[in-house]
């Protein structure tokens, strides 16, 4: 399936409600980010800490175009689909 504009709005649209977390840890890292599609759009809240004592963090933001590309390539195989060519 070829990710359009106009592919990726309905499959944003068709899925509303979908969450996924992803998490990421390394030596000094640590992150949990929460994927949410609400609105026609897709949210992502990022926690989590580094090595420094005053390095935690917590951030909402909507993803940008090709942040929503990745996304929905990746979980496609999770998402609804029907009546989308």
């Amino acid at each position: 399936m070829r990710l359009t504009a106009i592919v990726r709005q309905q499959l944003l649209d068709q899925n509303e409600g979908f969450t996924r977390t992803t998490h990421d840890s390394q030596k000094n890292f640590t992150e949990d980010i929460k994927y949410t599609i609400t609105g026609g759009e897709l949210h992502m809240r990022r926690t989590g800490k580094s090595s420094w004592a005053d390095s935690r963090f917590d951030e909402n933001s909507i993803a940008d175009v090709e942040q929503t590309r990745r996304f929905l390539r990746k979980y496609l195989d999770s998402l609804s689909t029907a009546g989308i060519e």
